[in-house]
């Protein structure tokens, strides 16, 4: 039997920017929305789809050999898995998430503290009990089975709640008095999978092509051409991941230049390598950087 690596994707807000994250990383994962095993056309993977609040659970047990999940539910779940490599992206962007303490506007409270004998709801309950723990603060955490953030003033006195732009806590009347954690999006692995060879090599692949994916997001390429005469005048506009790469045209007075820069940087930097005699600019996008 050829080997095969049983991959998690979490099912739920996540699945579609994994789902694409994956493409651009060179594998298509196919789901029909029925199914809770997607197909992926990689003959040494079988995906399954599973809640990010259980991938910890099941990579530890050894049901799943690695899977993709915010590190906020690895730290609530106590688990034992192996990190394998970070990868900001969220729902909406790429970026870190925040799970916050968030209190009515009209409330009067002002930080932890006033929080003292109140009823926080929140789904991230043991990192809630570690968070006011460690201030001494004594409050009732309450598991949330959804629509947290409409539960105050009259279902909770306060919420722990995930968000990337703070815009859903605002539209229900909450103002966030202090961030609990920051989480981003890990691929996981068991201890049992990194001790096979093989599985640790197929992880470790797929974490390098997902990295260069996540990594190519904010980056661009860029190639122009330029007399050998004002070719220290473009290098000294250009930024680079190491230097540029530059190339002898057909004619000798002519050189080719290819580099990589971040994306909001181009507009600025391209108008700069114009007045610097630079000709034939192109901007690309990229697939992958891997460095």
């Amino acid at each position: 039997m050829a080997n095969k690596l049983r991959l998690g994707i979490p099912k739920g807000s996540l699945q579609d920017a994994t789902i694409a994250l994956f493409k651009r990383a060179g594998w298509n994962i196919y789901a029909d929305g029925r199914s809770y095993f997607p197909s992926i056309d990689d003959v040494e993977i079988e995906c399954m789809l599973i809640r990010a609040q259980e991938m910890a659970r099941y990579v530890e047990h050894g049901v799943l050999d690695a899977g993709l999940t915010g590190i906020d539910w690895v730290v609530e779940s106590g688990l034992e898995v192996s990190s394998v490599t970070t990868l900001t992206y969220a729902k909406q962007s790429r970026r870190k998430v925040r799970w916050v303490l968030a209190v009515p506007e009209s409330s009067g409270f002002e930080k932890a503290e006033d929080l003292e004998g109140k009823i926080i709801a929140t789904e991230l309950v043991e990192v809630t009990k570690r968070y006011f723990a460690q201030r001494g603060v004594t409050v009732k955490v309450e598991f949330s089975w959804g629509a947290t953030e409409v539960k105050p003033p009259m279902l909770a006195d306060a919420i722990v709640e995930v968000t990337e732009t703070g815009s859903s806590l605002k539209a229900n009347h909450l103002k966030i008095i202090d961030t609990v954690m920051e989480s981003e999006t890990h691929l996981i692995a068991s201890k049992a999978a990194l001790a096979d060879t093989w599985k640790r090599e197929k992880v470790e692949s797929i974490a390098l092509m997902l990295r260069g994916a996540i990594d190519a997001q904010s980056q661009v390429g860029l190639m122009l051409n330029v007399k050998r005469a004002d070719l220290n005048a473009v290098l000294a506009v250009l930024p680079a991941l190491n230097s540029p790469t530059v190339s002898q045209l057909s004619d000798s007075d002519w050189v080719a230049v290819n580099t990589i820069l971040e994306e909001r940087t181009a507009r600025d930097v391209i108008p700069r390598l114009k007045a610097a005699n630079a000709t034939g600019i192109v901007e690309y996008p990229l697939n992958k950087v891997v460095l």
